[in-house]
């Protein structure tokens, strides 16, 4: 699996990385205050590369309006 380089519509930069089949993160690149996002990953498609700016873009705003990561940490009290 690769990883693609991204620009929202908000125009900040973000590396998508596939982490499975069934999650991908948005990371931000320098210059981009916001944290990482995770979204579920396509079922139709594996490689980000494939995917037209129109589809990572609705991808990034379905991660965008979860809050918090996709599962709480075990580490915090």
């Amino acid at each position: 699996m690769s990883f693609r380089k991204f620009v929202d519509r908000s125009g900040n930069g973000w590396i998508v990385r596939p982490r499975g089949r069934s999650e991908w993160h948005f990371e931000p690149l320098q210059g981009n205050s916001q944290p990482t996002r995770t979204v579920r990953a396509p079922s139709y498609q594996n490689d980000p590369y494939e995917l037209s700016q129109e589809e990572l873009q609705r991808l990034f705003d379905s991660a965008a309006a979860r809050a918090g990561p996709s599962r709480p940490s075990p580490f915090k009290d």
